[in-house]
């Protein structure tokens, strides 16, 4: 079976019977799509006999919400999808009693263009010509903007055993209002932020807003520096809501306190929550009374579980446990440095202070990799014939010498870390030696057979050495705990700790110039599988490239 990007998955089935055929379809589904997946519920379309089959109208009621909800539950089982349920023939009111005036007649166009169509509808012929696939491709091409030579496919999935019995929905529509409003960091845009967003789509009549966390709202989110851009995320939430649901009127709004418009907006009716955010609810409508504004009804949201949460992840799907399951992957597709040699391989680690950094060294250093210590090779620059010594003296006087000889540390460090000017002084001078040493180091690995070296440089970004390796790898962990850590590790006060921290890099332009994310706020335990997995992932990268000496490799990030 041929495997397409895109495509839309045409449910026929009764919905009552849908919550338990979901899953098999899903997963016949995943077989054949590996990107994008439409899904649109049609129960009774008949896609046999002369005339042309076409959308019909279903009303939005809660046991769909439910079905939406187990629709998205079991797509999770499919990571590589992603699962957009269309909500364009759902009306909030009542249908019209004609079959004509229920009709959808206008095509939908779709932000993926599927390239394959398929359904659950049963057919005993499947043959290339069949009737019920060309009728597929008929109506398909009718109702969404395809891509040219659509194919059609019939599933036929194990269903298993039947269930005792198909109890029939009960009909009980939804309380719709005109404006409704939900907020929330919507970051990496997964299967809970989806149940949310379609629920909303039905609650709203006319508009829905959006207040997108953004700012100091995000400092205390776990790897906060992971979290996509603001204006990324607003461009995936707009593209999934307009292919939901095209016909609302969307207002996506950057929100930096708990609140945003939800306490001053006179025309919202309802908010809708989930069930851990349903004090926020609350707290929004005593807002609004001081404000002298209606109170919202509240519409609460259930939490849904993740299967695949690992021991310091969240029970519920949540963008945290995504960003964690980012650390040890590619964050971005890797640009081959090419005016380096291919081998050794070499990563360049970097953090700030109480990063846990040199954990990661030793860590690596045990899987096999040459670790470069940067530091001890910078104590080298210093030393009496070493390769910045006498660059240094004259540059900043013998005063800085101690009665050896050798360079004072502390008295140097008194010269250059007040003086922006001078440090720099430094740094032009010290920066290039400790990089000519280290490149010697790499040579010596490399006559050694040494396949992976590590560049351990707290200023690798700084110095600009991220040109003398192949992957840059940062360590990060929050302010708060490298606070400690540095108070702990040298004796300093929290002023002193937070001082140094502030005159580094931060985590966030850190990730900005790296490929790979590490964390070492959790157990130890827990760090050295995440370094595992980058361990195991980078020999995936280098047998790669390996076998295709000849050409220039592309690795792709995971998400």
């Amino acid at each position: 079976m041929s495997v397409f990007r895109t495509g839309v998955l045409i449910l026929t089935s009764p919905l009552s019977a849908l919550s338990v055929r979901l899953a098999p379809i899903l997963a016949s589904a995943s077989k054949i799509v590996q990107e994008t997946l439409y899904v649109h519920l049609q129960p009774g379309l008949l896609l046999t006999g002369p005339s042309q089959p076409s959308s019909t109208y279903i009303p939005a009621t809660s046991d769909l919400c439910n079905l939406i909800s187990r629709l998205y539950s079991d797509a999770d089982r499919h990571s590589h999808l992603d699962v957009r349920l269309l909500l364009t023939n759902v009306r909030n009111q009542q249908p019209p009693q004609s079959p004509e005036q229920q009709q959808v007649v206008s095509v939908q166009n779709l932000s993926h263009p599927p390239e394959v169509v398929l359904t659950d509808f049963q057919s005993s012929d499947g043959g290339q010509y069949n009737p019920v696939k060309q009728q597929l491709e008929r109506y398909a091409t009718n109702c969404y903007s395809c891509q040219p030579d659509l194919v059609s496919v019939l599933l036929y999935p194990d269903y298993g055993p039947a269930p005792p019995s198909e109890a029939s929905l009960t009909h009980s529509p939804l309380q719709t209002h005109s404006h409704v409003v939900v907020g929330g960091t919507f970051d990496r845009l997964h299967n809970a932020h989806k149940i949310l967003l379609s629920v909303c789509c039905l609650l709203a009549d006319t508009r829905l807003l959006i207040g997108l966390a953004h700012k100091q709202l995000l400092d205390n989110k776990t790897l906060k520096e992971l979290i996509e851009p603001y204006e990324q995320r607003v461009e995936k939430l707009s593209q999934f809501l307009v292919d939901v649901k095209p016909s609302l009127l969307y207002d996506i709004v950057p929100i930096s306190d708990p609140y945003g418009p939800s306490i001053t907006d006179p025309d919202l009716k309802c908010i809708v929550v989930s069930e851990e955010t349903q004090k926020g609810g609350l707290s929004v409508n005593r807002k609004r009374q001081e404000n002298e504004l209606c109170e919202l009804a509240i519409h609460e949201i259930k939490l849904v579980k993740d299967a695949r949460h690992a021991e310091n992840e969240e029970e519920k799907i949540s963008s945290s446990s995504f960003r964690n399951r980012l650390l040890g992957t590619l964050l971005r597709p890797l640009k081959v440095n090419s005016s380096i040699p291919a081998r050794p391989y070499v990563i360049g680690l970097t953090g700030g202070s109480g990063s846990g950094k040199s954990s990661i060294a030793k860590r690596l250093e045990d899987l096999g990799a040459a670790v470069i210590d940067c530091d001890t090779l910078g104590h080298q620059c210093y030393k009496p014939g070493g390769p910045a010594y006498e660059q240094v003296i004259n540059e900043f006087g013998s005063d800085i010498l101690c009665t050896d000889g050798t360079i004072d540390r502390k008295a140097m460090g008194s010269k250059v870390f007040a003086d922006k000017d001078q440090l720099k002084k430094l740094t032009d001078i010290v920066w290039p030696a400790i990089a000519m040493l280290a490149k010697k180091a790499m040579e010596e690995a490399a006559s050694k057979g040494i396949s992976v070296c590590v560049l351990d440089a707290a200023v690798l970004l700084e110095a600009g050495w991220n040109n003398m390796v192949h992957e840059v790898w940062t360590v990060i962990i929050p302010e708060k705990e490298a606070v400690m850590r540095v108070m702990n590790r040298d004796g300093i006060s929290e002023e002193h700790a937070k001082k140094r921290l502030s005159n580094q890099m931060s985590n966030s332009q850190r990730v900005q110039l790296s490929d790979v994310i590490l964390c070492t706020i959790w157990e130890p335990e827990v760090t050295q599988k995440q370094i595992q997995k980058a361990w195991d992932l980078l020999q995936q990268r280098i047998n790669q490239e390996s076998d295709h000496p000849n050409k220039s490799p592309v690795f792709k990030s995971r998400f």
